[in-house]
């Protein structure tokens, strides 16, 4: 399998080690798992006594795979399992963005352990400019989500309107008020893409599914009493790394995205304390929450511990290698933790 030449850049020299590890945990078919250079590219080296295509597709950093016949590598005719156009990831460029294949492992990893067809409801409670909700929408998903800073709000609900209209999709999207009391306390953002209805740049595509979005401004620590009895298959977010860049917390610097006014102090851990319990009541059973995180300012240990207390279980196992450093202040890793069926 050749790894997209776009993940070197974002992995560095971990691009294919992380690769590896997604396909270990989501690929039970594949064994023999080692990364393997193929000319200028890199990729990695699998056995297989039959594979399953979609599975393939779905793992964030493919871009083709072969099947080896002596010398040779044949390649395999397996599409794309998008059902929207990866640019609706890749346009937006601001500082912060967490990047798009990063997005897509973590997605992908937190959907693999939910058992139900699709398409799924997908929540991240930390919403920022919307890039897990975009890959939500491309994956062929329901995207929902809760941002506590109006700015990037207001940039996220305009860059769908404006894609939406420029690829002249069937959809509609429009932002109202939430009212308390008489009072405005706040706005929601609701779209819905009618995929398989005929627009003037393509036919109809009889099967494609109909996706909402919904997003609400608040605090992720309101975020079950803003959707109300709505429950969700899937929890998928990038929590604050609690980095100070200057005079700025890591909210700032990461589009504002994380939670309401925190001090410079306040540690990301004392958020995530809070707001777990919320996210897990949100869960529907057997659903899945898919979080990554900066292990320089939060031990994994104490994570997991939060994570367990409010009652979900941990997916653990030697496949689960996902650490990975971002920067001097930043060392990534993500951890998938189940809901159990009742």
């Amino acid at each position: 399998m050749m790894l997209n030449p776009s993940v070197n850049h974002v992995y560095r020299s971990q691009a294919a080690e992380l690769a590896a590890a997604e396909l270990a945990v989501t690929a039970d078919f594949a064994s023999d798992i080692a990364p393997e250079a193929l000319g200028a590219g890199v990729g990695l080296r699998f056995s297989a006594e039959e594979i399953d295509e979609l599975v393939l597709a779905q793992q964030s950093s493919h871009m083709v795979t072969f099947e080896r016949a002596g010398e040779l590598l044949r390649p395999l005719d397996i599409r794309s399992a998008n059902v929207m156009d990866d640019d609706l990831l890749t346009i937006p460029k601001y500082q912060g963005k967490t990047n798009e294949a990063f997005t897509r492992m973590l997605l992908h990893l937190t959907l693999s352990w939910v058992d139900r067809p699709g398409p799924l409801d997908v929540l991240d409670p930390m919403t920022g400019r919307g890039t897990t909700l975009l890959a939500a929408w491309t994956a062929g998903h329901n995207g929902y989500g809760v941002e506590v800073n109006g700015k990037a709000f207001d940039a996220m609900t305009s860059y769908l309107k404006t894609y939406l209209r420029t690829k002249r999709l069937k959809h509609s999207a429009e932002v109202t008020p939430v009212r308390r009391e008489g009072r405005s306390v706040g706005r929601r953002f609701d779209a819905e893409v009618r995929l398989a209805e005929a627009t003037s740049r393509t036919p109809a595509r009889p099967g494609m599914p109909t996706l909402a979005m919904t997003v609400f401004t608040g605090d992720t620590r309101d975020s079950a009493a803003l959707f109300g009895k709505k429950r969700f298959d899937a929890i998928v977010t990038d929590a604050p790394y609690g980095v100070v860049h200057g005079a700025a917390t890591d909210r700032s610097q990461r589009g504002a995205r994380r939670c309401a006014a925190p001090s410079r102090e306040r540690r990301p851990g004392d958020l995530l304390a809070e707001a777990i319990p919320v996210w897990r009541r949100q869960l529907k059973p057997g659903g899945a929450l898919g979080i990554a995180w900066n292990t320089l300012t939060l031990p994994r240990a104490e994570l997991v511990s939060m994570i367990t207390d409010a009652g979900l279980t941990v997916v653990e196992g030697e496949q689960w290698q996902f650490a990975h450093r971002v920067d001097s202040s930043i060392r990534r890793d993500l951890l998938v933790a189940i809901s159990k069926v009742n």
